[in-house]
């Protein structure tokens, strides 16, 4: 038996369809974790470098909506002007050399001033942090996050990423009176308004700290130190560490807490787990965060 289908019952069935992904549509936010900001456009910016970065993606956002509209615009009016029309007959046009030069030229100035800014723009979110920094070391491993902060001594203990272990996550020497003077936590704690200048390492496979109200993403690589990324926040909130690097089974999990705070609530929280650990110092100073590599 044959079975015919006419235009109506098409038509429908096709309106059935369309009705049942709609009402999928509309539950599926109650199955999903509520998000909070633009959820449209990017997150909210809170960083300095995060500023001057939007400000590029928006420069550029509007100069291709511009060419956007411009040559589309240009596309309908031929289409609509040149169409098939009785008396009117086509003819052949070779061009304009004036105006491949045109355009040619244009994209290729603007396509090198971009290139220009941007590279200005990255040298100096990768200058060296400033002297001032709130040095802070971050270690990444499946699939979770720790912070070590320095102790009262205001210096963090020396590592050597070849001795990270799982008995020692940071490579630090446990002969050294600062490394008990450490403060390690499972949050990351900023103060507002100050440059924080991070130390990036991974106990295991490759990992990346991605923050996307800082506009920072950068990867931990195991073996390394990464000591080139430092932010400076411009407004107090609560914010997550995301890793962006398919790490293993539990990557999906691997966050940390953010909180962005004011000087005085900053030295209010750290100030007594620094107490805590307070030991006498080394009579040799060692160098803020000293770094030793392979």
């Amino acid at each position: 038996m044959t079975t015919r289908f006419s235009f109506p019952s098409i038509l429908s069935r096709f309106a059935g369809w369309i009705g049942a992904a709609s009402l999928l549509l509309l539950a599926s936010p109650a199955f999903a974790e509520q998000r909070a900001g633009n959820i449209w456009g990017l997150a909210p910016c809170v960083t300095v470098h995060g500023e001057k970065i939007d400000s590029l993606f928006m420069i550029i956002f509007w100069l291709t909506a511009t060419v956007f509209v411009l040559t589309q615009g240009t596309y309908i009016y031929f289409l609509i002007a040149y169409r098939k029309r009785p008396g009117h007959k086509a003819f052949y046009s070779h061009g304009s050399n004036m105006l491949e030069v045109i355009w040619t030229t244009a994209p290729t100035i603007v396509f090198l001033a971009l290139a220009i800014y941007g590279n200005r723009l990255w040298e100096e979110i990768h200058r060296p942090a400033p002297s001032n920094s709130l040095v802070i070391d971050v270690s990444s491993y499946q699939f979770g996050w720790e912070m070590r902060y320095p102790g009262v001594s205001g210096q963090l203990s020396p590592i050597d990423v070849r001795k990270i272990s799982d008995d020692n996550h940071w490579g630090t020497d446990p002969a050294n009176p600062l490394t008990a003077q450490d403060v390690v936590t499972t949050e990351l704690v900023v103060p507002v308004g100050r440059p924080v200048h991070l130390l990036l390492h991974a106990r295991d496979v490759i990992h990346s700290f991605y923050v996307p109200e800082f506009r920072l993403y950068q990867d931990c690589v195991p073996g390394r130190t990464i000591g080139w990324v430092w932010f400076q926040a411009t407004r107090t909130g609560n914010f997550q560490i995301a890793c962006n690097q398919l790490c293993g089974t539990g990557h999906y999990n691997m966050k940390a807490p953010i909180r962005v705070v004011t000087e005085e609530e900053f030295q209010k929280w750290l100030k007594p787990r620094q107490d805590k650990n307070a030991a006498p110092a080394s009579s040799s100073s060692a160098p803020v965060a000293a770094l030793t590599h392979p």
